[in-house]
């Protein structure tokens, strides 16, 4: 059994670690709802560029289509773009999105290269011997789209230059603070919903029937339904990269806030062991010195 000066300094030890864990929650715990109204606010921005370009896209005689829209025959190169985080202590965080990443790239005929984002996602495909095109780390802990939009910028580049024939997302979704899940998603070519388009035209040509409807026709666009295409599917697919980070941020913030509590309650449980011995070891040597005052107390006096 340890000495009782011993387990004083591993409690003391214990505490310190307790201390800073409870800090690094309080400070996640912060941070994840900051993230977390950063998703939101996007929303509405991405959801009505969503209504103007598949408006766009269910006007009759629509006969132009932008290259990320066009989709190859055959695929012989693939980039991933990987969202992982700058810094560990966040549980299995990091670890279970490269792992799914991994996974769901076994499967590719073709080669993959990695666009990857934070040092831990790099550190790792790095051991594994992977194709690393780029790396971006040291986001801002609330980043803008300025931020990250040279990421949407070399996944469009790559696509359009033909040195990927796809692009996919792998980034963590953010359910809850409990719950966060891997995700993947094609990110180029960019997929409009084939089935919502042709039910959106037939919901055009109801309305066109209808002549009492204001709305029905075709609107007139400016300065062109082509150059509201051009603009709005680039910008659009560096949203998609801008959502994920701000998914994966809110992921890795709640994560590590709930690694840090089960940390902080470990450390106290850990502490109350201690004590525990401490109080053990105290006892003993207490007892022991005890028993040697009452021997040479016994000694004395048969002496």
């Amino acid at each position: 059994m340890a000495s009782a000066r011993e387990m004083r300094l591993r409690i003391r030890s214990v505490n310190n670690i307790s201390q800073v864990t409870r800090a690094l929650q309080a400070v996640s715990a912060s941070r994840v709802r900051k993230a977390e109204q950063l998703v939101r606010a996007t929303r509405p921005y991405a959801s009505k560029a969503w209504q103007v370009l598949r408006h766009l896209a269910i006007q009759p005689g629509r006969d132009y289509i932008h290259p990320l829209l066009m989709h190859r025959e055959t695929v012989k190169k693939v980039l991933v773009v990987l969202v992982s985080g700058d810094r560990g202590l966040a549980g299995a965080y990091n670890t279970n999105v490269i792992r799914y990443a991994l996974e769901s790239c076994k499967a590719s005929p073709a080669p993959i290269s990695f666009a990857v984002v934070g040092r831990k996602g790099r550190d790792m495909l790095f051991r594994r011997g992977m194709n690393i095109l780029a790396e971006f780390s040291d986001l801002p802990a609330e980043p803008t789209f300025a931020d990250v939009s040279a990421i949407g910028r070399l996944a469009v580049e790559e696509f359009l230059e033909g040195r990927a024939d796809q692009v996919f997302l792998i980034y963590t979704d953010f359910i809850n603070f409990l719950r966060q899940d891997p995700s993947r998603k094609l990110l180029l070519p960019f997929e409009l919903d084939a089935e919502q388009i042709a039910i959106g035209r037939e919901d055009w040509a109801r309305e066109s029937a209808n002549e009492h409807d204001a709305s029905a026709g075709s609107y007139i666009y400016e300065p062109s339904a082509e150059a509201l295409i051009d603009r709005i599917v680039p910008r659009l697919t560096e949203l998609q990269v801008f959502q994920a980070i701000l998914e994966s941020q809110a992921s890795e913030h709640a994560a590590r806030m709930v690694a840090m509590r089960n940390a902080t309650d470990n450390a106290i449980e850990l502490v109350g062991a201690l004590r525990l011995e401490y109080n053990k070891a105290r006892q003993q040597a207490i007892t022991s010195e005890m028993l040697d005052i009452v021997g040479g107390a016994e000694a004395i006096g048969e002496a």
